[in-house]
């Protein structure tokens, strides 16, 4: 099979979909492996190591769309690249579709098998693919949140761990998932006073019994949430609905009751935001003020960390992207349910449910599909 990696072109974004390693295990299977020249460079990848790993480089995006099988990207296609799509094309990347709808009926137009990272299914329930972004976020938003808590950046003025004799900031994580648990045992190292909320109970077990009290967890409901939101110098919010579009858990009238200088950081915005005062922004514009919380709101977090991003990534997709390229997708989805979960859109019908609601189209079931 013919494999092409494009450099990608979203705003700051320097991950690239495949590192020289991962280029070196396809063409050892026998495959080929297209790579757009300079698309690992914002990752510190140089084309040398990825011709030595035995990919061919091609100057051109269009080099690499209009000549391959399988197209491995890191983001979801921009409108530049719609008019690369087509109907013998297998996309393998993160495609967030509940919340965009251009994309989702430009995949359905041009016919191709649209497979996104976000909703491949793992044993008992796990992302498997999302889960290193996920970490990578997770452990990025305290850091980031401590920032804009500065003074200078529009935030309170508040130290994440305080020091002797004054309070350490207060943080509020909602969402117990990889990005949740990532976010509070960092803010936690930075010596932050942490709290943790989600509806399922197993995952605060888990976390209280690696932290023992050292983290609060707390069921999630609409009151506590009330509470906990209006005396947080640090909102995290990490809600995730595979496939489907974020619940807008923190409302406008939680958000005018934080204290002037607070800080959100909505990890959840790739799949719209779990704040209904969310918009998505990016690294080189990343916050805005709303009743006086400053939003970090940044589509694409893990791209400021190219280099670990790229290998995190590669690690995980990898064996999937081997398995595609041997057997093509529609046969891997017939023997592997949780690759069948990541096939969103096949053949101009969508095949993820969350995906329909969110844009009120139809919704056609895989299985229907592969027994056509």
């Amino acid at each position: 099979m013919k494999v092409g990696v494009p450099t990608e072109i979203k705003e700051s974004e320097y991950r690239v979909a495949i590192t020289p390693a991962g280029v070196r295990e396809l063409t050892l299977a026998g495959h080929d492996v297209l790579v757009q020249s300079g698309a690992g460079d914002g990752s510190s990848l140089r084309d040398d190591d990825y011709a030595r790993a035995g990919a061919k480089l091609v100057p051109d995006a269009g080099d690499v769309w209009g000549d391959v099988d399988l197209l491995l990207k890191v983001k979801e296609p921009l409108e530049p690249e719609f008019a690369f799509l087509r109907g013998d094309l297998t996309l393998f990347t993160y495609l967030h579709l509940a919340a965009a709808g251009p994309l989702t009926h430009a995949l359905r137009e041009s016919g191709c098998t649209a497979v996104a990272y976000e909703t491949v299914a793992g044993p008992n329930g796990t992302l498997p693919l999302l889960a290193p972004m996920s970490e990578v976020a997770g452990r990025m938003a305290p850091q980031v949140g401590a920032h804009e808590l500065e003074r200078p950046r529009g935030g309170r003025g508040v130290l994440m761990g305080g020091v002797s004799g004054v309070l350490p900031a207060e943080v509020v994580v909602i969402g117990a998932g990889t990005a949740g648990r990532n976010a509070a045992w960092i803010a936690a190292g930075m010596e932050a006073s942490v709290t943790i909320l989600d509806l399922d109970v197993e995952k605060l077990r888990y976390v209280d019994s690696i932290h023992q009290g050292k983290i609060v967890t707390l069921t999630s409901n609409r009151l506590t949430l009330e509470e906990q939101v209006g005396r947080a110098d640090l909102v995290i919010g990490a809600v995730l609905v595979p496939g489907a579009l974020a619940p807008k858990v923190i409302t406008e009238e939680m958000m005018s009751t934080m204290r002037p200088g607070s800080v959100i950081v909505d990890i959840s915005i790739d799949q719209g935001g779990c704040a209904e005062t969310s918009h998505v922004t990016t690294h080189s514009d990343p916050t805005y003020v709303v009743h006086g919380v400053v939003h970090y709101c940044v589509g694409n977090m893990p791209g400021a960390v190219p280099r670990t991003s790229t290998y995190a990534l590669t690690n995980e997709t990898l064996p999937y992207v081997m398995r595609i390229a041997e057997a093509g997708i529609l046969e891997v989805a017939r023997r592997d349910a949780g690759l069948a979960e990541g096939v969103n859109v096949i053949d101009g019908r969508v095949t993820n449910e969350g995906v329909a609601q969110a844009h009120g189209l139809d919704h056609t079931a895989l299985v229907t599909v592969l027994a056509g």
